[in-house]
């Protein structure tokens, strides 16, 4: 397993190729299976009801959502009011090989990028421990990210991001600010109308 230095906080890891090209194909059929369960709905911003420019879903125990009324985790889809389908072995395997002491992850939220899609500089913590990493798999075009420090306006450091690869947000690095700047059209084949998948593999109670 390739590993990558590319912050001084502890806990940051980037895994590049992580899953090999079949490792992807069968990742990526394993969440069509899901978004056909549970479809990709187009969440808003609490207050101002801005839509997202991304799509999403979930899987797991709970799923995050954000709406008019606020960020919060709960058990059903907003949309079809169905549980969230279980997450893929793929990927509790890839959180017993990454955070082995962790708790098991209760959420996966699916983020599907079309290219003009961006994601603001943010922090992961709407959960309620941050005891456990947050560990994220691009699939599909490749993703310019950021990541900074614990506040809003330290530096921050761009890398890309290309299908297959793991980041591991834990330790000091679990509240660090960060966001996709932009998406590379054209820059993968995995999926065949081109966008990128990102899963984000978090837990979100006190075991």
């Amino acid at each position: 397993m390739r590993e990558i230095a590319i912050s001084d906080l502890t806990g940051l890891r980037y895994l590049p190729d992580y899953f090999d090209r079949s490792g992807q194909e069968a990742l990526l059929e394993e969440i069509r299976q899901i978004v056909a369960r549970a479809p990709l709905y187009q969440p808003v911003m609490p207050k101002t009801g801005k839509p997202f420019s991304v799509r999403m879903s979930n899987c797991g125990q709970l799923g995050w959502v954000s709406d008019i009324n606020g960020y919060r985790y709960q058990p059903e889809h907003p949309g079809t009011r169905q549980p969230w389908p279980d997450i893929p072995d793929v990927l509790t395997s890839l959180w017993q090989d990454l955070a082995p002491e962790a708790p098991e992850p209760e959420a996966c939220l699916i983020n599907f990028y079309e290219p003009t899609a961006r994601m603001g500089l943010h922090q992961d913590r709407d959960e309620q421990t941050f005891d456990a990493p947050v560990i994220s798999v691009s699939l599909g075009d490749t993703a310019t990210f950021r990541v900074g420090g614990l506040n809003r306006k330290d530096p921050t450091r761009s890398f890309r991001l290309q299908s297959g690869d793991v980041v591991v947000l834990g330790g000091d690095a679990r509240l660090a600010f960060h966001g996709v700047d932009r998406i590379l059209k054209n820059s993968s084949t995995l999926l065949k109308n081109g966008g990128r998948i990102n899963l984000t593999l978090r837990r979100v109670t006190k075991p």
